[in-house]
């Protein structure tokens, strides 16, 4: 299918990217594109303007940030999964970005797009809810940060506004850390019909702290604290 007719511009910094779509009435901004783009071709988003952020370098990469590490929204779930600095203190969002679709969208798709798009079967929403992650807002106002648990709004809404840029999510470091994540599919690099992410602190032979998010459980990702709190004192192997 045909998308509709729509503008297409590529800014040059993240204050033009947020005037661009200030301006418009109905913007969509593309990250990697691997979400968008089939929801242009179905039709099922209607745009005036596509705001594409590619150009925007200052937004890619992972630094140190103290007691988290902080990655830009357009760094790629590659780029990701093959960083030292996440192998090192956040090894559960390398592990689940490990199985986001296959390796041509993970060369393509970011961490900020597939985060943004908040589809409740999408990997990555369950990890950040998780581990308690931070989004960076850049908007008309001026920054804001957001953390993940007022973050996913509903089905495909996030607490993004128009003129609202997603410019890097920080993680709390996770050394010392146990962590799985494990998703159901019908077919290799398929949705996840269902998906828990999990992290476990020990202390003295029990669980001194639990952190677990479920996918495609619900409208949004969903923060399991009653498990986490059944898991605490358990002994831990």
């Amino acid at each position: 299918m045909i998308p509709a007719q729509f503008d297409y511009v590529r800014p040059g910094d993240v204050a033009e990217a947020v005037r661009l779509l200030a301006e418009s009435e109905e913007p969509k901004v593309m990250a990697g594109g691997q979400s968008l783009t089939p929801l242009l071709r179905f039709r099922l988003a209607y745009p005036d303007v596509v705001v594409d952020l590619s150009e925007l370098t200052e937004l890619r990469g992972v630094t140190d940030d103290g007691e988290w590490l902080r990655i830009g929204a357009m760094t790629t779930h590659d780029e990701v999964m093959h960083d030292p600095l996440v192998a090192a203190h956040c090894g559960l969002l390398a592990q689940a970005t490990r199985t986001v679709a296959d390796p041509a969208v993970r060369h393509r798709g970011t961490l900020g797009g597939s985060l943004a798009h908040a589809d409740p079967a999408g990997d990555l929403p369950a990890v950040a809810l998780a581990l308690g992650a931070e989004f960076l807002i850049s908007g008309e106002d001026g920054q804001r940060t957001v953390p993940a648990s007022e973050f996913f709004q509903d089905y495909l809404t996030t607490v993004l506004d128009i003129g609202d840029v997603l410019t890097a999510v920080r993680f709390p470091k996770m050394g010392g850390w146990s962590f799985h994540y494990e998703k159901f599919s019908q077919t290799a690099q398929a949705w996840a019909i269902v998906g828990v992410a999990a992290a476990v602190r020990r202390d003295d032979g029990n669980v001194a702290e639990a952190r677990v998010g479920l996918t495609n459980m619900g409208s949004t990702p969903i923060r399991a604290r009653q498990v986490e709190e059944a898991c605490r004192g358990v002994p831990a192997r």
